[in-house]
């Protein structure tokens, strides 16, 4: 389907949608997802960006952008729909956490809502802010959770309501993720699978083409959970199910979520729906410095604490696989990498069970 079919469709009855984007010190990632999202032609949405406690004036900063006071970053990937002007100045409204989460004022619809969350809350947490603003509200039919870090053409949020129409039961649905700085590759099809003996993750489609093409049944057949990175999620889940578990603070949520909607909600992959994402631009995981050893420490804590809440009996074999893991770390000569692993393990197995937070 074409992109003016897409915008077509989309206009019957369109439901309104809020995209949250997580903001914490990426103002400049954020202004260039926010020029790609502002093209989108999709007729029915608004956009929410909740900033957990940044340092480097980055409200002021997207505040200039949406005044037409400051240029976006050049976007290295070619969009569809980038080429069509986008109109400043774009009204903005601004709330703290208490006023966001009681719904703001009734009668604002600004485009873009700005939330102070007040601190570091966390993926989960801040985006949790947003969410929170929109159900208040109830005039929504979905949420897209939408990384910071992230580009997209003109017809990928038309293209996930499209798909979530056809599929009556699905609660959360993954777009494919292709790397931004290698766009001719896909960094995941939605979303992962989960191997329940080694408590291990693997993205769907990884490193294939992306023109390859893609069996979206076998796709979602496979799915443990939706990467975060691009989930549209209904309004019926958000309701059902009750918003991410903010314990884990970072990586994890989303399978978390995908447990505990199992068995009233299935998980949706549309494949027409193309997002570039920059991965780990948010938090350094693809560096080499304190961010990325604090990346690991969550991974592996969480990863931990994921199997004890829904794959208990897995519970050894899971702890086999990442001693395995720390001894090819150590063989590799990464001993702080190790080191901060097994430290967010034993302190994780110390702290005995805990009920989602």
């Amino acid at each position: 389907m074409n992109s003016a079919a897409v915008s077509q469709a989309a206009r019957t009855d369109a439901p309104l949608v809020y995209i949250v984007l997580l903001n914490w010190n990426g103002w400049k990632d954020t202004i260039e997802c926010l020029e790609s999202v502002f093209r989108l032609d999709y007729p029915a949405f608004r956009v929410i960006v909740c900033d957990n406690d940044s340092r480097d004036d980055s409200l002021g900063q997207i505040k200039a952008w949406a005044e037409g006071r400051l240029a976006a970053p050049a976007c290295r990937v070619t969009l569809a729909g980038a080429e069509r002007p986008l109109a400043k100045p774009l009204a903005w409204v601004e709330y703290d956490r208490a006023e966001a989460e009681a719904g703001g004022r009734q009668d604002e619809q600004a485009p873009l809502v700005l939330i102070r969350t007040g601190g570091n809350l966390g993926f989960a947490g801040g985006n949790n802010v947003g969410l929170r603003y929109a159900q208040a509200r109830a005039d929504h039919g979905y949420a897209w959770l939408l990384n910071n870090d992230t580009v997209v053409p003109s017809d990928s949020l038309a293209q996930m309501v499209l798909h979530m129409a056809r599929r009556p039961g699905a609660g959360i649905c993954g777009s494919k993720l292709v790397f931004y700085h290698r766009p001719g590759t896909v960094q995941a099809w939605g979303g992962a699978s989960y191997d329940e003996v080694r408590g291990y993750v693997t993205p769907l489609g990884m490193f294939q083409p992306v023109e390859a093409a893609c069996d979206v049944a076998a796709v979602e057949g496979q799915m443990a959970y939706a990467v975060g990175a691009s989930m549209l999620v209904s309004a019926a889940l958000l309701r059902d199910v009750g918003l991410m578990a903010e314990d884990y603070f970072l990586y994890s949520e989303e399978i978390d979520w995908a447990c505990r909607a199992k068995g009233r909600y299935t998980l949706a992959y549309a494949d027409a729906s193309v997002v570039y994402h920059k991965e780990g631009g948010s938090i350094g995981s693809s560096s080499t410095g304190a961010q990325s050893m604090l990346a690991i420490h969550y991974l592996y804590r969480n990863r931990l604490r994921f199997i004890r809440r829904f794959y208990r009996p897995r519970l050894a074999s899971g702890l086999r696989q990442i001693a395995w893991e720390m001894l090819v770390l150590s063989k590799r000569r990464q001993f702080r990498a190790a080191y901060v692993a097994s430290r967010a393990v034993l302190g994780e197995l110390l702290r005995g069970p805990r009920e989602p937070g």
